[in-house]
């Protein structure tokens, strides 16, 4: 086993006092794209630049071509968790890890079996009428077309963050208090770019911080490990599955 991989077996083992704060990286091995990777979103064509598309004006200004997007590249009702995802739910099995902190609105985290999930930018599997706040699934939204409509007529929205919306403070507090209180923080699967969800990895006072990427990231050098690595590939050696 790589020295590296076990130092942080020797780090989990040692805790049970674990934060997981993750990005778009722990999904990708479960087939969903990130958008900033060579062959994300990112690097598509479209009419218009994704961070457009999903910002709050456009979806109240063009709802019919954010719809068109939004079902076509950012719902993946056929992904299913990885090795990272599972990885985790055991850790949480275990009693080790204290709750998972997740960019990412697909969900994964929770089919794998987490109990303790805070997605600080909503989730797809949650949506709502603006109107008269009638709930609505996924699988309303993709059994749709156009514009989905609740019974009153009202405008159904997914209950995910777009660009120019706040985070949702409740999650964020909950988030903090997690992270400020951990012994353990492992940051996995995200570049760090993405604010102000990156900058809640400051408020950790623990033992250690493992960063787990694939790329560099501007934390590096505050981390006491540091494994350019596929999240996945790394959690899977270190927890029995």
């Amino acid at each position: 086993m790589d020295e590296k991989i076990l130092q942080l077996k020797e780090i989990i083992d040692r805790s049970d006092n674990i934060v997981f704060f993750g990005g778009a990286g722990v999904s990708t091995e479960s087939g969903v794209p990130d958008f900033r990777s060579v062959d994300g979103l990112y690097h598509q064509q479209y009419d218009y630049p994704p961070e457009t598309i999903l910002s709050h004006t456009f979806y109240q200004q063009n709802p019919d071509e954010f719809y068109r997007f939004y079902r076509n590249k950012m719902l993946f009702p056929q992904a299913r968790p990885n090795n990272a995802h599972r990885a985790l739910a055991e850790l949480e099995r275990m009693g080790k890890l204290k709750a998972v902190i997740t960019q990412n609105i697909d969900g994964l985290h929770q089919a794998a079996g987490s109990r303790e999930v805070y997605e600080l930018h909503g989730t797809v599997h949650n949506n709502y009428c603006e109107k008269c706040r009638k709930k609505y699934s996924l699988e309303d939204i993709l059994n749709s077309s156009g514009v989905p409509k609740c019974t009153c007529g009202g405008t159904i929205k997914p209950d995910v963050v777009l660009y120019e919306e706040g985070l949702d403070q409740k999650t964020i507090q909950k988030s903090v208090q997690a992270i400020a209180l951990a012994d353990v923080l492992i940051v996995g699967g995200t570049s760090l770019a993405v604010y102000p969800a990156a900058g809640l990895i400051d408020y950790f006072q623990g033992n250690h911080l493992v960063l787990i990427n694939k790329s560099t990231t501007s934390k590096d050098a505050r981390a006491d490990l540091v494994i350019h690595d596929a999240i996945g590939q790394v959690l899977s050696q270190v927890v029995e599955l």
